[in-house]
């Protein structure tokens, strides 16, 4: 079956290539170079499932479900974009192929034998000894095989110049790049071949990314991410990255991150609307401060986010706020967001008018979202419902999965909490385990090399 799907991927593909020459203008080629990009994805995530699938492979079932969701994801997210720039006519032709529909029974039969297997099994093979406790080292920065400066002491003054280089490297192991206290106004990518990239910075609140791309800019959500992280086993320390477009520029992503075992550790992400999309693979963000206001933890990835500070600011007049909205497609994915022992509070500019605002704690983008909260504390800013249905439709109200599970604080009761089917107060640890590090990233196999401090259980 993943066979069948890559053939159909590579043929898509190409026509996605020879597709380019029919755009007229900026936003079809914006829409256009998101397909292009996530085509490719799509293939390179395909290859990875049937090396994994090979008799003598070290792959678990849960990496192939996880490498089948991102292809899966990838394919929505190409025609989400469209709709986007309101070029969904333009691009039809490119989705329309039934790939989606393979990489969907591809899920479903694997998923029939994820539930015969432990998450805790297999440490991976690209895990070496001396990356242990790499993470918490103070003398980190000092590790780094290039420093990137602004004011010009180091190998490179742009961010982006030092990744470049990284990419021709020939060594193999982590490549770590300190980035020095400063603000650095650029947007970045780390693509599909470069992998195993450390950013150190100088502290979040000295080392920060800025950028102001938008859709009301002329972008689409995926294009307007000030750092765009695609390769393998990414890293961040001590950074903050930001999006300025502001409230009135619609969607604004500061980070977007579909890197495979990556971690975020004692980073910030500043935006309004859509400011951290965690777009697909798994991924572990630690100690880290995350701002907006609307759906702006979103997308499919497999994620937790464990002792972060979650910051809703004040909207636009007439705007309420959503903290998550996460975006599974397909019953079988084994995606959701794992919020676990954070805070959930008003910003300074909220505040004083926190009143006047409603703020959510997620809602359905897609028809089987799946989001869970556990032994996390809420500020009365959480409207007493918790939850908000998708742009006052009923979708997805019987199909998703949302848990709350021994949270605490004035916005943590569940006595008002939604009615839906799909809506579940958490009383067993056993149900709220499977949303841990553990279970939902599998991160007892791969957590430890990183020297992140991490809690595997409840």
């Amino acid at each position: 079956m993943v066979q069948v799907a890559m053939e159909r991927a590579i043929h898509a593909q190409r026509h996605v290539l020879e597709f380019g020459s029919n755009c007229t203008n900026n936003r079809q080629k914006f829409a256009w170079a998101d397909c292009l990009k996530l085509y490719d994805n799509t293939v390179l995530q395909l290859n990875h499932t049937l090396q994994g699938l090979q008799p003598n492979s070290s792959c678990t079932d849960f990496d192939v479900q996880t490498w089948l969701s991102t292809a899966f994801t990838n394919i929505q997210t190409c025609r989400a974009g469209s709709v986007d720039l309101n070029v969904s006519d333009f691009i039809l032709p490119l989705v329309s192929t039934n790939v989606s529909e393979l990489i969907s029974n591809s899920l479903a039969i694997n998923g029939v034998l994820l539930e015969k297997e432990t998450h805790s099994v297999g440490f991976p093979s690209w895990v070496s000894a001396h990356e242990r406790k790499l993470l918490q080292s103070s003398s980190l920065a000092s590790k780094a095989k290039l420093v990137v400066d602004k004011y010009g002491s180091g190998n490179f003054r742009t961010i982006q110049a030092a990744i470049n280089a990284a990419a021709t490297s020939t060594g193999s192991g982590r490549f770590i790049i300190h980035v020095k206290r400063g603000v650095y106004s650029e947007n970045i990518e780390v693509g599909n071949n470069v992998n195993n990239i450390l950013l150190v910075g100088d502290g979040m609140k000295y080392t920060i990314v800025t950028g102001s791309r938008s859709v009301v800019g002329g972008y689409t959500t995926y294009s307007s991410a000030t750092a765009g992280i695609d390769g393998f086993g990414f890293m961040a320390v001590g950074i903050t990255f930001r999006n300025t477009a502001g409230p009135q520029n619609g969607q604004a992503v500061a980070l977007r991150s579909s890197s495979d075992l990556s971690v975020f550790y004692r980073c910030a992400f500043q935006g309004y609307q859509d400011t951290l999309m965690v777009l697909s693979q798994r991924q572990f963000y630690k100690a880290c401060y995350i701002y907006g206001t609307i759906d702006f933890i979103f997308g499919n990835a497999a994620v937790v986010f464990q002792n972060c500070m979650i910051y809703a600011r004040r909207p636009l007049q007439g705007q309420a706020n959503v903290i998550t909205a996460q975006g599974r497609g397909d019953p079988n994915q084994n995606t959701a967001i794992s919020i676990h022992n954070s805070r959930i509070l008003a910003a300074p500019d909220l505040k004083p008018v926190v009143k006047a605002f409603k703020t959510y704690l997620g809602r359905p983008w897609q028809q089987y979202s799946r989001t869970v909260i556990l032994k996390t504390y809420m500020d009365s800013l959480v409207h007493p419902m918790g939850w908000s249905a998708w742009d006052n439709t009923n979708v997805g109200l019987d199909t998703l999965y949302y848990g709350e599970y021994k949270n605490f604080g004035p916005g943590s009761s569940t006595r008002w909490r939604v009615r839906w089917r799909g809506y579940h107060v958490i009383t067993s640890s056993t149900v709220a385990s499977q949303f841990t590090v553990g279970s939902l990233i599998a991160g007892q196999s791969w957590l430890p090399a990183t020297g992140v401090p991490f809690t595997s259980g409840l």
